[in-house]
């Protein structure tokens, strides 16, 4: 699929992008529990210049991250609060899409080249955590930009009490 689209519950609200995601982040971060009200957020990141809000106007709200300073930036549906995407300060040329807000939620690939688990040292008990898939206990990369090393399981793991 090319092109795919995507929009809020009440239909004021859609997107289209333009491509297959760079990459899809397993995001298990208390923000992103917070946010999708769910024990993480599936979230495949586009190329800016391949997404395209097609309908309405969304709102923002601006958040200050945690761990890295940084803005972050929540698009909602101004009528029935359907957060839709997230831009970023740290990463001015990325849209990172609520998955479960695609029109097909299961359009886009998940490949243990392009997937990766994040902030699983807050991972939910009970959350799995697949193999041959780069997890990382927090970011994956330092502020600086350093990249962190991952770790890769052979065989599937639930989070318990002991983060992985």
């Amino acid at each position: 699929m090319a092109n795919a689209q995507g929009g809020c519950l009440c239909g004021n609200t859609r997107y289209e992008v333009a491509s297959q995601p760079a990459r899809v982040t397993i995001c298990h971060c208390r923000f992103c529990q917070r946010a999708t009200g769910s024990a993480y957020l599936v979230e495949p990141v586009f190329d800016a210049r391949d997404f395209s809000v097609i309908k309405g106007t969304p709102k923002k709200y601006v958040h200050v991250s945690d761990g890295s300073g940084k803005e972050v930036h929540i698009h909602f549906c101004d009528n029935c609060g359907t957060k839709l995407f997230l831009t970023f300060e740290r990463f001015a040329d990325a849209v990172g899409v609520y998955g479960g807000t695609f029109d097909d939620p299961d359009w886009f690939e998940m490949t243990p080249g392009n997937t990766k688990h994040i902030f699983v040292g807050v991972a939910q008990r009970g959350t799995v955590i697949p193999p041959h898939i780069n997890i990382f206990t927090e970011h994956a990369a330092k502020n600086d930009g350093t990249v962190i090393a991952p770790v890769v399981l052979d065989a599937p793991r639930i989070i318990g009490r002991t983060p992985v």
